[in-house]
């Protein structure tokens, strides 16, 4: 099978190859690249060491090549340039020990699912040596080599043969499935952020619903401390997922994911989007809720776009003014006059100018 090799891509692989080295493109990219999926991670396998590659390109910044592997990017692609190797020991995700091999052959065979083991030359000519074509055309997740030792290697593999499964609408072949079901507790040796990782990777694809059930028919949810009891409504956004669901809290969220989510928890609460909410809440968030409660994007664009007021400095009056109108002193009380204030000019009860709110005031704060 051949196809065209991106000149970006080509380039670094050429450079590698005048240099005297081997370079192939691997993994990821490759599937991709064949499910007509547009990536932007390119991981690509070479004979050269990490101070061969360093040189080559002239990497001044230094860069990890504790594993074996060298990054940097350009405008369009993030390359991982990996030295052929075999993998010894595992731990949390990392090989902690492993040798330099001489070939391509050798290198792939430490690859997780026989779809990301395809690996591609300069010249666009695609390589399988596990039959990884006929489980792509078959939609299939397949371990390379042994189940148990893949799984116990590395038990991260679990989530990621679910989310690629979801993700690209595939099946797990049935031994995978049986393995991870009678062997669901290696997830609890996962830290919560590889969890999350994983999960967040699956909950942005548009078809994370097709994750969720899974994760329900493998038994996952306990194991992963999530309750997913009610049904769930696909979102613009993996935060909108961990909105709908219950989960530990020891999943490590930032302040502001943990404040979108509050947000959003609590439009749907509410049950509409208007002026007040929108305000208060934001436009990000109330689009967010509007698709779990079924509202269009659009209408709730149009909304936003024509509030009164998006913040208290947009109002026309300040505390100053409320002072020198009610010949008061500074007090708690002109916090709610302004909040008296806000709730009615987004209602479009009175008019946000100096006349209307001076009249307002007076009228019902004297």
């Amino acid at each position: 099978m051949v196809k065209v090799v991106n000149n970006k891509i080509k380039n670094i692989l050429q450079k590698l190859i005048d240099n005297g080295y081997e370079a192939y493109v691997v993994g990821g990219f490759v599937r991709d690249y064949i499910l007509g999926i547009e990536t932007y991670d390119v991981d690509i396998s070479t004979s050269a060491e990490p101070k061969d590659v360093k040189q080559i390109f002239e990497l001044s910044s230094p860069s990890d090549d504790k594993y074996g592997s060298v990054s940097f990017k350009d405008k369009l692609y993030n390359y991982d340039i990996t030295t052929f190797r075999k993998e010894l020991n595992y731990e949390n995700r990392r090989p902690t020990d492993f040798i330099f091999v001489d070939t391509i052959s050798e290198d792939i065979k430490r690859r997780d699912f026989t779809i990301n083991a395809l690996y591609m030359d300069i010249n666009g000519r695609i390589y399988d040596e596990f039959n990884s074509m006929e489980d792509l055309n078959n939609r299939t997740i397949r371990v390379i080599g042994n189940i148990q030792e893949k799984m116990i290697e590395d038990p991260l593999r679990i989530l990621r043969a679910v989310r690629f499964a979801a993700v690209n609408d595939f099946v797990l072949e049935k031994n995978l499935e049986l393995f991870i079901k009678q062997n669901k507790q290696l997830i609890q040796t996962l830290s919560y952020n590889r969890k999350k990782q994983e999960l967040d990777l699956m909950f942005k694809s548009s078809n994370c619903l097709k994750g969720i059930k899974l994760l329900k028919d493998l038994n996952l949810c306990d194991v992963l401390e999530l309750t997913i009891d009610k049904e769930v409504v696909n979102c613009l956004d993996s935060i909108g997922i961990w909105a709908q669901i219950e989960y530990s809290k020891e999943y490590p969220f930032s302040n502001s994911e943990k404040e979108l989510i509050e947000s959003i928890q609590k439009i749907i609460n509410y049950g509409i989007i208007d002026n007040v909410v929108l305000y208060e809440y934001g436009l990000y968030a109330s689009v967010i809720a509007g698709e779990i409660i079924g509202l269009n994007r659009s209408y709730i664009s149009e909304i936003y776009k024509d509030l009164p007021i998006y913040s208290q400095k947009d109002i026309q009056i300040n505390g100053d003014d409320i002072q020198k109108i009610l010949d008061i002193e500074p007090s708690a009380r002109i916090k709610d006059i302004i909040h008296d204030l806000e709730l009615n000019i987004l209602n479009n009860i009175i008019k946000n100018t100096p006349k209307d709110l001076q009249d307002y005031i007076i009228k019902n704060w004297r």
